[in-house]
């Protein structure tokens, strides 16, 4: 069996350490690499997704090796359904994020190549540094989904932070320092959580006889409801902070406003997702008892999640902090389809993963090109932009409409799969989470009309509409939006079976129909 996985950990790297090795002043040859690397990791990935059977194995392209034997601790990654979407998503970002963040280390650059008004005054910064950092991250991301000892996950989740930092601290906006502070205690005081949980959960397989990090191993044990509560906790936590859940988000906003654009993409639209993911894959299936119990209080946080960002994006004067607080919205409705327990919702909160980091990424992308030629990223310092930049205000607004969840486009098919799955348990949530939809449509809507439309000012008469880069770096996220849209079969078909795995490991089924629903069957 060909070793996808660990392939597409080293190639990343080897892309790196390649841009790495370009002279300093040839800042084209270090980006080339970079685009060239991340497209071949695109392919291979391509590769991957059709060598998988939806119908075979739960884990499959598996590979297990003795790392730390002392304490059962081993290199061991596998894809089932739902890892496999997410690092598909990965493959699909990266070349995006660097195509679009052509000129986001070298801004003189930018200004030469015909961006409107002259360039931002910045200290100098390495070009080389800012896309082996990407492509260094790109190899963390795809590790952390694939990662099947539970050790190791803990790892690449520690590992994500450092080029993450990095990006929003050294290529960042004003406040990048303050921002990759932030991003960097509160994902710290998670992991410090974690690696307790880590710790207690090798203790208590100890006991067990196992002393064991494999997380096949792990689903197949039963521990106390204490220990249970307690190892939940401590990876509920973790994970909620990086998602960010509702009241684990304040972060985001920071982090996502200063981080240059390209950072802003894979730290909203993957980064956040290993908390989501980490909820179906960890807290799920090894604490179901932790899980079924506390289930209540997290879907009330979501709902709080949902109403509370959506109110705040709607309150937002900076473009990024706006999109920023829509996705705290969005991962509340994430969080309500995991923990809903049914096999819809939980299938549509994958979905939400993978249709979120497009729709999300192609509104932060074309929000960062509004701001490089209007240097501003206040709403209000912007008007009628459409009249001049028609193509700009187009791809401005299916973005937005798709982070909306218009029929139509990929988001929809993914928020109505979490509501109806929802509705089966929670239907007072579900019907909550509804006015959330209501409120997407205004936050989106207003910021559309507002900068897009009415009176165009004197300063942006000459502003230019997207360049060919441009169009092409947005260009793919808004084919697949409007693909998975009308035919979200191929994703569904991948991401069922696994759901349905993780239903089993939690021993929950779905709802039965009402007798009222069958009464009604019946007679008709």
């Amino acid at each position: 069996m060909t070793p996808w996985l660990t392939i597409l950990g080293i190639v990343p790297l080897v892309g790196a350490v390649a841009v790495g090795a370009t002279p300093r002043r040839s800042p084209l040859l270090a980006k080339q690499i970079a685009l060239v690397t991340s497209l071949v990791v695109l392919l291979l990935t391509l590769a991957m997704c059709v060598d998988f059977e939806p119908k075979g194995d739960r884990f499959q392209f598996v590979q297990k090796h003795d790392w730390i034997s002392s304490f059962g601790v081993q290199y061991a990654v596998g894809a089932d359904g739902i890892a496999l979407v997410l690092i598909a998503l990965v493959a699909v970002l990266v070349p995006v994020v660097i195509l679009a963040s052509w000129y986001d280390a070298d801004p003189e650059a930018e200004s030469s190549a015909g961006t409107d008004g002259p360039p931002v005054p910045e200290r100098k910064r390495s070009v080389k540094t800012f896309f082996a950092l990407l492509l260094v991250l790109e190899t963390m991301m795809i590790g952390v989904f694939a990662a099947t000892d539970v050790f190791l996950f803990y790892v690449f989740f520690e590992a994500m932070l450092i080029p993450m930092y990095f990006l929003i601290g050294s290529y960042g906006g004003p406040k990048r320092s303050y921002a990759a502070v932030k991003f960097l205690l509160y994902s710290l005081f998670g992991g410090l959580l974690m690696l307790a949980a880590v710790i207690g959960l090798y203790v208590a397989s100890a006991r067990q006889g196992l002393g064991t990090f494999e997380f096949d191993k792990l689903t197949q044990m039963e521990f106390s409801h204490s220990t249970q509560v307690l190892l939940f906790l401590g990876f509920f936590i973790a994970f909620a902070i990086k998602a960010p859940l509702f009241p684990f988000h304040t972060w985001l906003p920071d982090a996502g406003a200063e981080a240059p654009i390209g950072g802003a993409v894979l730290l909203v639209g993957v980064l956040d997702k290993v908390g989501t993911f980490g909820f179906l894959r960890y807290c799920l299936p090894l604490f179901p008892w932790a899980a079924r119990e506390l289930a209540p209080l997290v879907i009330t946080l979501c709902v709080i999640g949902i109403l509370y960002g959506a109110l705040l994006a709607m309150g937002q004067k900076d473009l990024k902090r706006l999109v920023s607080y829509t996705s705290v919205a969005h991962f509340g409705f994430i969080g309500l389809g995991c923990f809903a327990f049914t096999t819809q919702a939980q299938t549509g909160a994958v979905l939400y993963m993978v249709n979120h980091g497009l729709s999300t990424g192609a509104l932060f992308l074309v929000v960062g090109f509004l701001v490089v030629r209007g240097r501003s990223r206040l709403v209000g310092d912007y008007s009628g932009i459409g009249q001049v930049a028609p193509v700009l205000s187009g791809v401005f607004l299916v973005a937005g409409l798709s982070s909306l969840a218009l029929p139509g486009l990929s988001t929809f098919v993914s928020e109505f799969l979490v509501l109806v799955g929802t509705y089966q348990r929670y239907q007072v949530a579900a019907i909550l989470a509804t006015v959330g939809i209501i409120f997407a449509a205004l936050y989106i809507l207003l910021m559309y009309q507002r900068t897009m439309q009415g009176t165009l000012s004197a300063a942006h008469e000459k502003m230019r509409d997207l360049r060919l880069r441009e169009v092409l770096a947005v260009g793919p996220l808004l084919a697949l939006m409007i693909v998975f849209g009308f035919y979200p079969k191929p994703l569904t078909d991948i991401i069922t079976p696994a759901v349905t795995h993780t239903m089993e490991d939690l021993g929950v089924q779905d709802p039965a129909p009402s007798q009222l629903n069958t009464a009604t069957t019946e007679k008709r």
